[in-house]
C-alpha cells in the first residue's frame, strides 16, 4: 500500500515522498523589485533540509502591476533569475525537488493603479474597479506567461505550476461570475487558460510536468461547483496539464470564507473527484496539518500528493516528524540524527 513516504515518479520528476510544500505568499520582498532575497532562501531551503519532497515556490508574477503586492516575487526581467536560481541550487543539494508557481493578481492586484481583468467588475466593494483587457491584451498576457516560464526553467526548477485558482487572473477568466466577455475569451471561458498552458508548455523540456492549482469549486452564489470544474479541467488537461493542485474558492466573492473550510481535510473530496473523472494525478491540499491524516490520504487512493501548508510555517522540519510519528525510514540530516528517534 502507498503511504506518505512511497517515493512519487511522473515525466522526468522524481520525488522521494509525497509531501509538497505549496506555495504560500511571503509578501517579503524588500526593494518592490520581484527579487528574492535572503528571508525567501532561509524559508524555502530551510524545508529542503526539513525533508520536503516537492516545494513550490511560492507566487511568482509575470509583470508588475500582476502583483497581489509590491512585495512578492517576479519574474518578468532576467534580473529576478539568479535569486531564484540559488534557492533552487541549494534546495536540490538537500534533496527537495522545487516548482515554482507562475501567475498573474488580475483584478487582486491591490498596490496597481489600475488592476487589469477578463471585466471592470471590482473584486469587492473596498476593491479598485479593475479595467477590462483588450483581445490584443489578453494575447500579449500569454507571451507575458509563456517568458515568465521561460526564466523559471532558466532558473533551474524541476516543475512549472500555474495559477488558477483562489480568484487570480486565470481563474477570473473561467469563472462566469468574472468573465463577461463578448470577444473569443468570453465566448469560450478556458481560452485564456488553454492558451497559457500551451505557451508554458512550449517552454518547458518535454519530460518536465506541468502542474495546474485549481479552485474546484466557488463556494459563492451563482458560482461553478464541482461538475464544472471537472469540465473545464478536462480541457486543462487536453492542453497539456499533467497534474491538478485542487483547491477552492478565494478571498471575498469568490471564496471559501469558512464555508466549509472548518475541518480537516475539506477539500479532499474534490481532489478525488477530479483524480477519478480524469484519471489524471492530483495534489490535495487543506488543512492536511496531521500526519496520520495526510498519509490516509495518500493509503485511501484520494490523491496522489499532499500539500501542507500551515503545518510547514509553524515546523520546516515537518516531514521529519511526520516520519516519527508514522514509523517511516527517512534520511535524516546527520546533523539532527540525535533529535529523533530510530524506527
Amino acid at each position: 500500500m502507498k503511504h506518505l513516504f512511497t517515493p512519487y515518479e511522473i515525466k522526468g520528476l522524481s520525488l522521494k515522498n509525497r509531501v509538497v510544500m505549496p506555495p504560500m505568499c511571503q509578501y517579503s520582498v524588500t526593494n518592490k523589485d520581484g527579487i528574492a532575497n535572503d528571508w525567501h532562501y532561509t524559508h524555502y531551503v530551510s524545508r529542503a533540509v526539513g525533508g520536503t519532497g516537492l516545494i513550490i515556490i511560492e507566487m511568482t508574477d509575470v509583470e508588475p502591476d500582476g502583483r497581489i503586492s509590491d512585495y512578492d516575487l517576479g519574474l518578468w526581467s532576467d534580473e529576478q533569475i539568479p535569486a531564484l536560481a540559488r534557492i533552487i541550487e541549494a534546495s536540490h543539494q538537500h534533496g527537495a525537488k522545487v516548482g515554482i508557481q507562475i501567475a498573474h493578481a488580475g483584478r487582486k492586484a491591490e498596490d496597481a493603479d489600475v488592476p487589469v481583468a477578463p471585466s471592470a467588475i471590482p473584486f469587492d466593494e473596498k476593491s479598485k474597479t479593475p479595467r477590462a483587457l483588450t483581445t490584443q491584451e489578453v494575447e500579449e498576457m500569454v507571451e507575458k506567461f509563456r517568458l515568465a516560464v521561460r526564466r523559471a526553467v532558466q532558473a533551474g526548477v524541476d516543475t512549472i505550476e500555474l495559477h488558477g485558482a483562489h480568484g487570480y487572473l486565470i481563474h477570473q477568466f473561467v469563472s462566469p461570475l468574472t468573465n463577461k466577455r463578448t470577444d473569443k475569451y468570453g465566448q469560450d471561458l478556458t481560452l485564456f487558460g488553454k492558451e497559457v498552458i500551451k505557451a508554458a508548455k512550449s517552454e518547458m523540456p518535454a519530460d518536465m510536468p506541468l502542474i495546474m492549482r485549481i479552485s474546484a469549486r466557488e463556494y459563492v452564489e451563482g458560482g461553478y461547483g464541482i461538475h464544472d470544474s471537472i469540465a473545464f479541467a478536462k480541457e486543462f488537461q487536453k492542453a497539456g496539464v499533467d497534474i491538478f493542485h485542487i483547491s477552492a474558492g478565494g478571498e471575498g466573492q469568490i471564496a471559501a470564507a469558512g464555508r466549509p473550510g472548518t475541518h480537516a481535510a475539506y477539500q479532499v473530496p474534490l481532489a478525488r473527484a477530479i483524480r477519478e473523472a480524469l484519471n489524471v494525478p492530483v495534489i490535495a491540499v487543506g488543512r492536511l496539518d496531521e500526519p496520520i491524516l495526510a498519509n490516509s490520504v495518500i493509503g485511501n487512493e484520494d490523491a496522489d500528493l499532499v500539500a501542507v501548508g500551515r503545518g510547514m510555517l509553524r515546523n520546516p522540519h515537518w516531514v521529519l516528524e511526520a516520519a516519527t510519528v508514522l514509523h517511516k525510514e527517512i534520511d535524516l540530516p546527520r546533523q539532527y540524527a540525535f533529535g529523533f528517534p530510530k524506527v
